[in-house]
C-alpha cells in the first residue's frame, strides 16, 4: 500500500504553444508513463496550443495514450502574497460541474514542452518565480541554447567546434530579396540549410540544393521566426549524446542517426516509423567515442547547462572534422528519441533517469534557498 502522505506531488508540463505541440504530448506522456508512482503522485497539466492551461478532462484528452494511476488535473496560476511568490497548483475536479475545485500544492515542475514557449527559458522564469524546484536547464542556459546563433556563438568562445553560419533577419529579407539572395549564394553557396533561429525538431528547416530555391527556403523559415539561419550542407554523419547533471556531468556514449530522407526532419524523426534508425551505440572507434563525449560535456558546460540535455554532432565524410550542430535542452522524450535510448544502453531504464533528473533539480533547489534574499 502506497503511502500518499510520503509521495512528492509532480506537476508534468506537456503540449504548449509551439509547433512541436504533438511531439510534447508524446514525450509527456512517456515521461508520466515512466515515473515511479510508489515515489511520486503525478498530475497531468496539459497546455492547449493558445498557451492556456487546459481543464482537467482535456488534459486527460491531451495524453497520447491511457496512463494508470496519473492524475489528470487544470493548472492554476495564483499569486502567494504572504512570501511574494506565485503558485501553479493542480486542480483535479472542474468548475461548473457541481463539485468543489479540489487544489493541490506541487512540491516539483516538470517540463515536457519542446520549442518556444517550453524550452526557451519562457516557461521557465514563470517557474523560477514559484520558489519550487523544476526539471531541466535553468533560464539563461534555456534561452541561448534555443536560440541557434547564440548557442554559436557561446560554442564558439568556448572553443569548441561550430559550422560557419550567416544570420539573416525578417526585416532586412522583405526590404532586399535579391541583395540576401545574392549574397547568401556568394558567400554560403549550395547546398545549405536554412532554418528558424528559435524552432526545435527540425521545423521549418529547408536543404536548399539550388541557389534559385534559397527565397522559399528562407520564406519558409521566416513562418516560424524573425531571425533565420543558413549554414553550408556537409556531407556528415549524425551523432547525438545524451548529457546528465549539475556539477557532476554525467554523458552517454554516442549513438548515430541513420535518416530515411535527405536530412534528419520532422517527418523522419516521428513520422516514418522504423525508416530511420538509430545506432547505439554509435559504431565508432574508442578514439572516437571518447572525443565526441568529452566535446559534448564541454558544450553543456559552455553554456552552464543544468538538468539535461543532448548534443548533436555533424563528422564530416570528406575530412573527418566534428562540428557541433546543436544542444537541445528539452530533448525529445518519446520511446523512439535517442536521449532516453541511449540511457537505456547505459543501463539505466526511463524510471531510473528519471529518477536522477529529479534528485538534480532538488540539488538545484536547495543551491538556490541557501543564498541570501535578492
Amino acid at each position: 500500500m502506497v503511502d500518499k502522505s510520503r509521495q512528492m506531488k509532480i506537476g508534468v508540463l506537456f503540449g504548449g504553444r509551439s509547433g512541436e505541440h504533438d511531439v510534447s504530448i508524446v514525450s509527456g506522456t512517456t515521461v508520466m508513463s515512466h515515473l515511479d508512482q510508489s515515489k511520486y503522485r503525478v498530475y497531468a497539466l496539459g497546455i492547449r496550443r493558445d498557451g492556456s492551461f487546459a481543464t482537467a478532462k482535456e488534459s486527460q484528452d491531451m495524453l497520447a495514450e491511457k496512463v494508470e494511476g496519473i492524475i489528470p488535473a487544470r493548472g492554476v496560476i495564483s499569486s502567494c502574497a504572504s512570501e511574494g511568490l506565485i503558485e501553479i497548483q493542480a486542480s483535479t475536479e472542474e468548475k461548473g460541474t457541481g463539485e468543489e475545485d479540489s487544489r493541490e500544492k506541487l512540491d516539483l515542475l516538470f517540463p515536457v514542452l519542446h520549442g518556444p514557449f517550453g524550452e526557451d527559458g519562457t516557461i521557465q522564469g514563470l517557474l523560477e518565480m514559484t520558489g519550487r524546484p523544476y526539471v531541466g536547464c535553468g533560464v539563461a542556459v534555456s534561452s541561448c541554447g534555443m536560440d541557434k546563433e547564440l548557442t554559436k556563438r557561446l560554442l564558439k568562445e568556448a572553443g569548441l567546434p561550430i559550422i560557419p553560419y550567416e544570420t539573416i533577419y525578417l526585416d532586412e529579407w522583405a526590404a532586399s530579396r535579391q541583395e540576401v539572395q545574392a549574397k547568401l549564394t556568394r558567400e554560403m553557396g549550395t547546398p545549405c540549410f536554412v532554418k528558424p533561429c528559435r524552432m526545435g525538431s527540425s521545423v521549418g528547416i529547408t536543404r536548399v540544393n539550388e541557389p534559385q530555391n534559397i527565397p522559399p527556403a528562407l520564406d519558409a523559415a521566416f513562418e516560424y521566426d524573425y531571425k533565420v539561419l543558413i549554414e553550408p550542407a556537409l556531407d556528415a554523419r549524425e551523432f547525438e549524446c545524451s548529457v546528465m547533471g549539475n556539477r557532476d556531468i554525467q554523458v552517454s556514449h554516442p549513438g548515430e542517426i541513420l535518416p530515411s530522407r535527405e536530412f534528419y526532419d520532422y517527418s523522419a524523426k516521428y513520422l516514418d516509423g522504423d525508416a530511420s534508425k538509430l545506432l547505439i551505440p554509435a559504431p565508432v572507434d574508442e578514439k572516437l567515442t571518447g572525443h565526441l563525449m568529452d566535446i559534448a560535456k564541454q558544450a553543456f558546460q559552455s553554456l552552464g547547462g543544468e538538468g539535461f540535455a543532448r548534443v548533436d554532432f555533424l563528422l564530416d565524410r570528406t575530412n573527418g572534422s566534428i562540428f557541433i550542430n546543436e544542444i537541445n535542452t528539452i530533448p525529445g522524450f518519446t520511446e523512439i528519441s535517442m536521449f532516453p535510448k541511449l540511457w537505456v544502453h547505459e543501463g539505466r531504464s526511463i524510471t531510473e533517469v528519471l529518477d536522477h533528473l529529479i534528485e538534480l533539480a532538488k540539488e538545484r533547489h536547495e543551491w538556490k534557498m541557501k543564498l541570501k534574499a535578492p
